[in-house]
């Protein structure tokens, strides 16, 4: 009987650029070869960067094409196979990566996001250089960015075309915007990147937003976390495979049983928007870059943008180090019932209909087994080493994949009544894009940061049913305990809900002691949200 083979391991992507520093140059040439090979196929070749890239969202196919009350895209959000969809979606692509000649060894590196590097440098600059060495010439950088081969033509019914992108549109990450879809975004497009003529600045200020965002704080129980480092943390004690999988379910949880569980899904939204144009909200007076609009902000093109599948794969190493926590690398279970194990979670992607029950046999769709025999399911991609063949390197957060390991937050879940602010009734049908919803609390006179939730969204919701129904957007904020209590009689707490076009009902909406009385000024509010 043949020996199964050893697992080719993803390393982080900073390991192989410190290899190329020192002189082992081979792995990370092999990359670069590897990604040049297939963003220059065809675009109808299913290897190709545009094939693969627009499976995530644009192209729009299906019922989604044209009607709103479908996502045209493939990619699952919200829903019990966040994960395991973009774990499927990694594969595929790494499948094309090594079918590119010389690169059958090649695997795809993480973006370590919690990593010290990360933090006091940003993006690695792999992904940000301009160009690259390769064999003996100077090329375009593989990873920076990724131009359109054919147009992009958003048709969506009553759309105003809003993400169409014509051909040799090339992906653009902040401070720059990618509204180029109308006469009126494109002039308002070019007058903002007009502004920021040099790459090499650009790439500053892309990187500061990063180090911002990453070494950002909250503070619980009078110590400061990092937010987005601690999300990721927390993520890792979630209790089950639904409610680690995805927000929905999560917020679910939550509003029912009083916790503040987070799930994978919602740090992984930090920092979409962040290479995709929203500052840090916890940043104090600092200005922000309004018209900042990169193609990483929106579900639309995401994929298309080739940091999105090194952020991925981070993803997939924090999905891959909880099932290890959890003893669950052989086996996950998906509660029948949860909100975020039904379709009706968010508007249903290309391939599936309307109140489907998702489970681990659902095909993930467009992707097929290994062995080409019928449709990926979330059974074929829960043991990374033995059914797909690969595992990862070393990275920032293995010392939690120990069981006995305890997270640094954990104590955080353990929210005593009348800490936590709940923010609800965000109707994200009249939302374009991504958004950002923000808690700020009054101390003593002065107006304190306690968090932010990142919703990773699309352009056009508006007028669609479905959204009308199953895309309410909702958050909770734990307060700091030292505060709690005066806060909860005084009121004193405010959310913002930051958009595409400013602030959510123009200014901020402050907390009531419990839930709002139904006044008519209630009810004209954009939102709702209590203290309880």
């Amino acid at each position: 009987m043949a020996a199964t083979p050893a697992p080719k391991i993803r390393r982080s992507l900073v390991d192989l650029q410190k290899d190329y520093d020192s002189g082992n140059k081979a792995p990370l040439e092999a990359l670069m070869r590897a990604w040049k090979g297939i963003k220059e196929l065809p675009p109808d070749d299913p290897r190709s960067f545009f094939m693969i890239g627009g499976y995530h969202g644009e192209p729009f196919r299906g019922k989604g094409e044209f009607d709103p009350n479908w996502w045209g895209g493939y990619c699952q959000h919200g829903t019990v196979l966040f994960p395991s969809w973009h774990r499927a979606y990694l594969w595929r692509l790494e499948q094309a990566l090594q079918s590119i000649p010389g690169c059958a060894d090649v695997t795809l590196p993480f973006w370590d996001e919690c990593s010290k590097e990360s933090q006091d440098n940003g993006i690695p600059a792999a992904l940000t250089d301009e160009t690259f060495m390769l064999d003996g010439q100077t090329i375009p950088n593989p990873l920076r960015s990724f131009v359109l081969p054919v147009p992009l033509v958003d048709q969506v019914k009553g759309d105003p075309v809003i993400y169409s992108k014509p051909a040799g549109y090339e992906t653009v990450r902040y401070p720059l915007s990618g509204l180029v879809g109308t006469p009126d975004d494109l002039k308002a497009t070019q007058s903002h990147n007009g502004q920021f003529p040099s790459y090499a600045r650009n790439v500053g200020y892309l990187n500061d937003n990063i180090m911002t965002w990453l070494g950002g704080k909250i503070k619980i129980d009078g110590n400061w976390f990092g937010e987005v480092f601690s999300s990721f943390v927390q993520c890792l004690d979630a209790p089950n495979y639904t409610l680690f999988s995805n927000t929905t379910s999560a917020a679910a949880w939550n509003e029912a049983q009083g916790t503040n569980l987070t799930p994978l899904e919602a740090p992984h939204n930090y920092m979409h928007l962040a290479v995709g144009g929203f500052d840090y909200p916890g940043q104090g007076d600092a200005s922000a870059i309004p018209g900042a609009n990169g193609d990483m902000g929106e579900n639309d093109t995401a994929g298309l943008d080739p940091i999105f599948f090194f952020h991925h794969c981070f993803i997939d190493y924090v999905f891959w180090i909880w099932q290890q926590r959890q003893g669950a690398t052989n086996a996950l279970t998906i509660e029948a019932g949860d909100p975020g194990a039904n379709s009706n979670a968010n508007p249903p992607p290309a391939g599936i209909d309307p109140n489907t029950p998702l489970t681990l046999q659902t095909p993930l769709e467009p992707f097929r087994k290994p062995d080409g025999s019928g449709s990926f399911t979330t059974s074929d991609c829960i043991n990374i080493e033995s059914q797909l063949g690969y595992s990862y390197g070393p990275g920032s957060l293995d010392q939690y994949a120990q069981p006995a390991t305890q997270a640094l937050v954990a104590a955080a879940e353990a929210v005593e009544p009348g800490r936590t602010v709940r923010v609800s009734a965000i109707d994200r049908a009249n939302i374009r894009g991504s958004f950002l919803i923000s808690a700020f609390a009054t101390v003593e006179g002065k107006r304190e940061y306690v968090g932010t939730k990142a919703v990773l969204s699309r352009w056009h919701v508006e007028g669609c049913m479905n959204c009308q129904n199953h895309l309410e957007a909702k958050a909770s904020f734990r307060l700091p305990s030292e505060t709690a209590r005066a806060l909860a009689s005084a009121g004193g707490v405010e959310v913002e809900v930051r958009t595409r076009d400013g602030l959510l009902g123009g200014a901020p909406q402050r907390a009531a002691r419990a839930a709002l009385a139904a006044t008519a000024e209630s009810q004209a509010a954009p939102f709702k949200v209590e203290i309880r």
